[in-house]
């Protein structure tokens, strides 16, 4: 739990909070697609400051905000390893162990590569930090709506998508407590091979999947005690409507994101 945010909500006061969800998961889509857009490093650098501004806006702390980075640690270790590392005749004047050195040209790249998914983190971590599950369910709906005139069920998969984001750290909290508590029963997931770990993993799988079918079933009954029904159209508190700083948002990402594409 300590280095996981995503699925997690932070309730708060602030511009980023009040956007509509629409707007915010607008906003992720384009972001993402300014990352797989552009190949340079100074792009990143005006995406970097963009997110940095929604961070400051969002009144949340920064290290809730990068907590998930942690969490994909592995994966940005194996991508600068893969870019920057090579086997073989080692060329001159370059940093080498033996037939393995170090190709400045693909740790640049690698370095790349790694600040993207960083980005990636980040930005999918602000939506849900400053967007409750309720809300993010609503603004999935609402986008998704059109698809209903082809018989899509776009309520429940609204509904699907949100549970699933939802339970991210529940599920996460109970594997820490599950192993918390095996480690107290002189369980060790630290010791031995790879296969060792697995194996020691176990123990804490079942539990962990008993668990999440017990909750599921209490889910369940929960909403059919609330005359939760599939296919029919709900009413709700709080009626999603587009301000004009919603659109004003939306306006500056799309020009923001498209001289980015074409400039790099």
């Amino acid at each position: 739990m300590q280095v996981l945010s995503i699925g997690q909500y932070v309730p708060a006061d602030s511009v980023v909070h009040r956007l509509d969800p629409r707007t915010k998961l607008g906003a992720v889509a384009l972001v993402t697609i300014a990352l797989f857009s552009v190949g340079r490093f100074e792009a990143y650098l005006v995406l970097v400051a963009l997110l940095a501004l929604a961070v400051r806006s969002s009144r949340l702390p920064v290290r809730s905000v990068l907590r998930g980075i942690k969490a994909v640690g592995l994966i940005l270790a194996i991508t600068l390893a893969a870019h920057a590392l090579r086997w073989g005749s080692v060329p001159e004047g370059v940093l080498h162990a033996g037939p393995l050195w170090l190709d400045p040209a693909g740790a640049v790249t690698g370095a790349f590569f790694a600040l993207r998914i960083v980005l990636l983190v980040v930005v999918t971590s602000m939506l849900t930090l400053t967007t409750s599950p309720v809300a993010l369910a609503d603004g999935l709906e609402r986008l998704m709506r059109p698809l209903a005139l082809f018989q899509v069920p776009v309520g429940d998969i609204a509904m699907m998508l949100t549970i699933a984001l939802r339970f991210i750290p529940t599920t996460a909290y109970e594997a820490e407590q599950i192993m918390l508590a095996q480690a107290a029963r002189g369980a060790r997931f630290d010791q031995g091979g790879p296969i060792k770990r697995a194996r020691a993993l176990v123990p804490v799988l079942v539990p962990l999947f008993v668990n999440l079918f017990r909750r599921a079933d209490e889910l369940a009954i929960a909403m059919e005690a609330r005359c939760y029904a599939s296919g029919r159209r709900r009413t709700r508190m709080n009626e999603l409507a587009m301000r004009a700083v919603d659109w004003a948002v939306l306006g500056a990402l799309v020009a923001l994101c498209a001289g980015l594409a074409l400039w790099m």
